[in-house]
């Protein structure tokens, strides 16, 4: 099949990200990249929740006046909410609408760097508190599973806006369906990802 047919809504496949061979082996690749990650990140929470008993020796401040929740709330709701714009933008995709998927992709990274402004605020604030990550073997623990999220965000945010610059004036093809759909998949899975962040880490160190 030409992967740069021109298609109308009516001869667009069903499920165009899997609708070629090719796609589909990046498709099963994609997964299994996401596994490795999945395993990343399982090792960075086993550390952090090792750790977390030790405290912020020598820092002066508990978790519970340290975390500023109510911002992190915040992020938390323009992450989910990135989250939300990105399965419209497959909505379209799927429809062969190829200016509004564009569209609630750009929303969608447009909320993503407001997650990451905040985070790069958060972390400065900390930082000027006095909390780094030499402060402990917690800090440490915290700021490289809290870090190596946002840069996960960071990734994805160069990577939809190279697919929406990229494809401005190519519209939908076969070939780059299969590309906007991946990167739905790994924006979901950093979004699911900062929940078990923001339970773990926030909610559990404000808790108590």
């Amino acid at each position: 099949m030409d992967l740069n047919k021109k298609f109308t809504p009516e001869t667009w496949p069903d499920h165009p990200e899997r609708a070629t061979l090719e796609a589909k082996n990046k498709f099963v690749g994609f997964w299994l990249f996401l596994g490795g990650e999945t395993i990343l990140f399982a090792t960075l929470f086993a550390t952090y929740v090792a750790l977390k008993n030790s405290g912020p020796s020598g820092f002066g401040f508990s978790t519970q006046e340290l975390y500023e929740l109510p911002l992190v709330f915040v992020m938390t709701m323009l992450l989910l909410t990135s989250s939300l714009t990105s399965v419209f933008a497959m909505y379209h995709l799927r429809n062969y609408n190829f200016k509004k998927m564009q569209l609630w992709l750009a929303v969608t990274a447009f909320l993503g760097l407001g997650f990451l402004i905040l985070e790069v605020y958060e972390f400065s604030h900390y930082a000027q508190l006095g909390f780094t990550f030499n402060n402990s073997a917690f800090s440490s623990a915290f700021y490289t599973l809290v870090g190596t999220h946002g840069f996960h965000v960071a990734v994805g945010l160069v990577w939809i806006t190279l697919l929406i610059f990229r494809n401005a004036k190519r519209g939908l093809n076969l070939y780059n369906a299969t590309k906007y759909y991946t990167f739905s998949l790994y924006w979901h899975f950093i979004d699911v990802v900062w929940v078990f962040i923001f339970t773990v880490v926030y909610l559990m160190g404000v808790i108590g």
